[in-house]
């Protein structure tokens, strides 16, 4: 079943995905602001990334199982442009947050890639705004891409054809 045809307690599918993407990745670039001397971005950051993950509409533990290994991931980034492969790690948190199939994995390749190249181009973190735009553009590409390849129809399951039985 698709995220999108769960029964919600609260709230439209389309408002809870605004939403708890926007608390996710906001978090991650807010997390970015921390320094040795400002740790106030690391705690709110944090939390408005956790929290993110539970707004979105998806089984309790495709919300919850992503959060730990995101929040890691976002904590990582604070060293550089060379640590921006890493997303690929929330990224797969949103695959399973919004139940899409198994062959929507190989999506994950340009998010790899993009890490590589910003590891290359941008050596020092005043270029980590510029990776992480680079990160944001390829990760909703290959979002789009997985929402593409699940809406054929031969990536769900579903009832076998009468001939084939």
């Amino acid at each position: 079943m698709s995220a999108d045809h769960l029964p919600l307690r609260w709230g439209t599918h389309r408002e809870r995905v605004a939403i708890g993407l926007t608390l996710v990745a906001g978090g991650l670039v807010h997390l970015q602001a921390a320094s040795t001397t400002n740790l106030w971005p690391l705690a709110v950051g944090s939390a408005a990334h956790a929290v993110g993950w539970l707004v979105l509409p998806a089984r309790a533990w495709r919300r919850l199982l992503p959060v730990a290994p995101s929040l890691g991931t976002v904590w990582l980034l604070l060293t550089g442009p060379q640590a921006l492969w890493t997303l690929a790690v929330p990224y797969l948190g949103w695959l399973l947050a919004r139940h899409r199939p198994w062959l929507t994995v190989i999506t994950v390749g340009p998010i790899l890639l993009a890490g590589v190249a910003a590891a290359v181009v941008f050596r020092e973190y005043p270029g980590m705004l510029a990776a992480l735009a680079l990160g944001a553009v390829v990760t909703v590409g290959c979002s789009w891409w997985a929402a593409a390849l699940d809406r054929t129809p031969s990536t769900r399951p579903g009832p076998e054809h009468p001939a084939a039985a």
